[in-house]
């Protein structure tokens, strides 16, 4: 029987590469989302229901329904993978508190109260994985998009720093960092403006979901045990 992994934010377009990719790998799959319900109900026609251990709704940005939806679920979890979060457009000094606080708890504290509530079990199996769909804006930074290439910054802090502390537990903390990826988050963008960010990036051309799910998979398979505590740059060279 395979793994039981925890796919956070299965509805988006990055998320449900991933879990299709891990259902046809054999894992078991705990499914994650929010408002996309349409959408993952879709998802879940394309799975094997086998491979489909439960589904749950929750937002992350609010701590309160994150922590009842938490309780609520039954099945052990082996793996994590976040996968979730939205982007915020504009400039730093017209940022609202109420957004700065929603990217906060979506990015950073909802993470960490779902680490903190399944690592006690994968420290006691002495086994757990847990990956972080991070951000090229994370390492570099984004004009016009300064709240969520900070917020994504501290995930890349979470997982090194957290990767030190669990690794004597057999608990292996990465992340995947996306470049420019062909998804709806980048569709407020003109072809023309796309085009230009395409000529800056040695590959000529967008990275695709799948190929952030193909390094998802590599980090969750035991030929890849001994990575720990990396941000792994899936950006074309950009």
């Amino acid at each position: 029987m395979g793994k039981n992994v925890l796919v956070i934010g299965a509805s988006g377009e990055i998320g449900k590469h991933i879990a299709s990719r891990l259902a046809s790998e054999g894992y078991q799959l705990i499914l994650h989302y929010n408002k996309n319900r349409q959408t993952i109900f879709e998802l879940m026609e394309t799975i094997e229901e086998s491979r489909i251990l439960t589904v749950f709704q929750a937002d992350l940005a609010d701590g309160t329904e994150l922590k009842a939806a938490l309780q609520q679920l039954v099945y052990p979890v082996d793996c994590i993978v976040f996968a979730s979060g939205t982007a915020h457009y504009g400039l730093f000094q017209e940022t609202s508190e109420k957004v700065m606080d929603e990217m906060l708890n979506l990015h950073v504290k909802a993470p960490w109260l779902i680490t903190k509530h399944f690592l006690p079990s994968m420290i006691n199996k002495k086994y757990g994985k847990i990956i972080f769909i991070s951000s090229i804006w994370g390492r570099v930074g984004a004009s016009f998009e300064v709240v969520y290439s900070s917020v994504k910054g501290a995930q890349n802090s979470f997982v090194k720093a957290l990767a030190k502390e669990v690794a004597p537990s057999g608990v292996s903390v990465n992340a995947v960092s996306p470049g420019f990826i062909e998804t709806k988050m980048n569709q407020h963008l003109t072809e023309g403006e796309k085009a230009s960010i395409y000529s800056e990036i040695p590959m000529n051309r967008p990275g695709y979901p799948s190929e952030v799910a193909h390094a998802v998979s590599f980090l969750l398979d035991e030929r890849s045990s001994y990575i720990q505590g990396e941000i792994i740059n899936i950006d074309g060279g950009w």
